[in-house]
Formats: structure tokens, C-alpha cells, sequence
């Protein structure tokens, strides 16, 4: 058994002989969910080093190559005999529904997935799983996901792909994201559909977790309150507390405004004289200023920080662990670098919980072909 809790969490009962390596890893969340599914990730690569840190804390027995995918030219790792998985989601800001102005062919970052495609076709794994936002349909109607599946299908896979979105699978978070799975063997796999129509809240994620002021730069603290969801609960995994309470200390009259904002409300709520600093303060986004209702999901977490995502019942951004916890991390989970480094990280990050749910589903088809 794994450190990884109940349900959700708990490791899946596999033979110890399906290897993974991941491109593009970030700070290990979709590492996690292969881990959860009983895949033995041995090689990651990830360019960010602060990512990498984190990623080498959580998990020291995966080997990890600090540099850019590009500059990768072998995957020294032993498939004889196994059931290889390739897996990754590169760099999507690019499709991002936030950044209009890039979400085109124009902008190269948005073709990084085919460095990821050429790892495919070096190593020539049974298995590939490609990750991105849900933007990467919409843009250019459709090209840079068609592209992919071109690519992965001359290569010899047999694709299925869709939208799959994390609250369907347990994560307290509305976070839509496509996957892609591709089959060496002509394997088509359905993906899979939703656990639940119960949703777990931000009120049954969060509200165990210590009250914290604006600005809280703390390490560990013992928990205050008892876990009353079994989200929560296996979050803690029996432990007596946890790390990551920093939240963005924000001006004071950046906390005047998060005062006239209702759970579900956002800038609109404001009054226009708190904000004269905005030269046209109707074009705001509707995510800025966005208080999360605690009856209900949270919405996408993202850029949390920047888009001054409000506790939903103090008035304060989030802390890095109460963003983890939304994202499906457990609390033994920690995140390294400063603040901003660890909130981009934990907002880059593919929610655990719904990456254990997509490898299960090919995994478990690919062990129905072998019967």
C-alpha cells in the first residue's frame, strides 16, 4: 500500500510491471495519478527548476532530466517485457481562453507537442496519454489537435481523445482538460465517464485547514478542526498537520474591496469608487475578484494569484495548501520555491485524482486484450 489515502487515493493493486515516462512533468501531478493507477514512473522530464524540485521531492525514486524536452535525444529506460506508457501535457498557455492574442498558429510555443510526438516515436511505447487544456479544441477550430492525432496515428497509434472535466471524478474543482490516448495495438478506449453526480465542495475540501491572515507566510501547523467530509479526511491521511499556509499578502485596499464580495460574486460587486485606480473597469474579466462559493466546486484555479481568487469566507487569496486541496493533492504533498513559484505550480498542475481515473481506464482495457 502507498502513502496515497482512501478511495480516490488509494493505490490500485497492479504487478509491479507497467513502467511510465513523462514529458513536460511540472510539479508531478499527473505523475501522482499514474502512481495512484499502479504505473511505475522511472524517467521525467521537466525545463523549470522549481517544478523539478518539487517534483524530485515527491517523488525520489523517478528519475528526473532537469532541461528542455528538445534537447532530449534518448529514453534510456527498459520496456523489454513490460507495458510502456509515454505521458505528458506540454506548456498550454498558449491555448488558454485568458490569452486570445496567442491562441493561434503564429505563436510557437503552441506546436511544443511536437517534441512531445517525437518522444512517441524514439521510445515507442505501448501506450501514450497527451494532456492539455480544453482550449486546444477550440483553437484554430481544431488544428493543433488534429495535428496531434495525425501525427501519434503515421506513427502507428489508434487515438481516442475528448473533455473530461475534474468534478465528475471527485476533485473539488470545475477544471475541464482533454486528454488523448493512443494504442500501439489498436486499442480504442473509451474514456472514463463520471464516478458520481455528488460533487465535492470547496467547504468539504478546505474547511479543516487552519484560519489564516493575509499574508500568512507559515510552514507547518497542526490541523484546528476536525475533518468532517471524507475528502478531507483522506487528504490528511492520518497525519496531525501540514505544510503550505502562505497566501499573496495583498494591499489594504485590495482586502477593502474582497469586503464587498459575496461568495459567487466577483469584481462587478465592488463599489466603482474603490476602483478609480481602473481606467474602464467593465472590461475586468469575469474571473478577477471571483469569490468562491463553499457550497459548490471551485471554479478553475489557474492563475489564482493573478486573478485574486478570494477565500469564501475570509478575506484573503488562497493559501498554496488550500489551492492543493482543491487541485486533489494530499497534505503530505509539499511544493518548493517561493510563493509565486509554488502557486504556479499548483495551478499548472493536472488534479491527481482525475489523472488516476484516465490511466485506469486504458489500463484496464489493456489488461481485458491480454486475457
Amino acid at each position: 500500500m502507498s502513502k496515497w489515502p482512501g478511495n480516490e487515493l488509494t493505490m490500485y493493486e497492479r504487478p509491479a510491471d507497467i513502467v511510465g515516462v513523462e514529458a513536460c512533468s511540472g510539479a508531478g501531478g499527473m505523475a501522482s495519478g499514474a502512481s495512484l493507477a499502479g504505473i511505475d514512473v522511472r524517467l521525467a522530464i521537466e525545463k523549470d527548476p522549481h517544478a523539478a524540485a518539487t517534483y524530485a521531492y515527491n517523488h525520489p525514486n523517478t528519475e528526473l532530466i532537469i532541461d528542455d524536452i528538445a534537447n532530449v535525444k534518448e529514453i534510456d529506460v527498459c520496456k523489454s517485457g513490460n507495458t510502456s506508457i509515454l505521458f505528458g501535457g506540454p506548456p498550454c498557455q498558449g491555448f488558454s481562453t485568458s490569452n486570445q492574442r496567442t491562441r493561434n498558429r503564429d505563436n510557437p510555443s503552441n506546436w511544443l507537442f511536437r517534441e512531445f510526438v517525437r518522444l512517441a516515436r524514439l521510445w515507442e511505447p505501448d501506450w501514450v496519454v497527451f494532456e492539455n487544456v480544453r482550449g486546444i479544441v477550440e483553437t484554430e477550430s481544431g488544428l493543433f489537435r488534429d495535428s496531434i492525432v495525425h501525427d501519434l496515428e503515421e506513427s502507428g497509434y489508434t487515438c481516442s481523445y475528448g473533455t473530461l472535466c475534474a468534478s465528475d471524478f471527485g476533485v473539488p474543482q470545475v477544471r475541464s482538460r482533454f486528454f488523448l490516448i493512443a494504442s500501439r495495438d489498436g486499442i480504442f478506449v473509451d474514456l472514463p465517464r463520471r464516478k458520481s453526480d455528488l460533487k465535492v465542495s470547496v467547504r468539504q475540501a478546505i474547511e479543516d485547514l487552519p484560519s489564516l491572515p493575509n499574508g500568512a507566510n507559515e510552514g507547518y501547523l497542526d490541523y484546528t478542526r476536525e475533518p468532517k467530509s471524507g475528502y478531507s479526511k483522506s487528504m490528511r491521511n492520518g497525519n496531525k498537520g501540514c505544510n503550505g499556509h502562505l497566501v499573496t499578502k495583498n494591499a489594504a485596499h485590495i482586502i477593502e474591496r474582497y469586503k464587498h464580495i459575496p461568495q459567487g460574486g466577483n469584481w462587478e460587486d465592488i463599489p466603482e469608487e474603490l476602483m478609480a485606480n481602473y481606467a474602464d473597469r467593465t472590461r475586468c474579466h469575469t474571473g478577477i475578484y471571483r469569490r468562491l462559493r463553499d457550497d459548490k466546486p471551485s471554479v478553475v484555479l489557474g492563475n489564482y494569484r493573478k486573478n485574486m481568487l478570494i477565500h469564501p469566507w475570509e478575506d484573503r487569496g488562497l493559501s498554496v495548501r488550500e489551492a492543493a486541496r482543491l487541485q486533489s493533492f494530499p497534505d503530505w504533498y509539499e511544493f518548493k520555491g517561493s510563493i509565486g513559484f509554488q502557486q504556479q505550480q499548483v495551478g499548472n498542475a493536472v488534479p491527481p485524482i482525475l489523472a488516476k481515473a484516465v490511466f485506469e481506464a486504458f489500463l484496464n482495457e489493456n489488461e481485458q486484450n491480454k486475457v
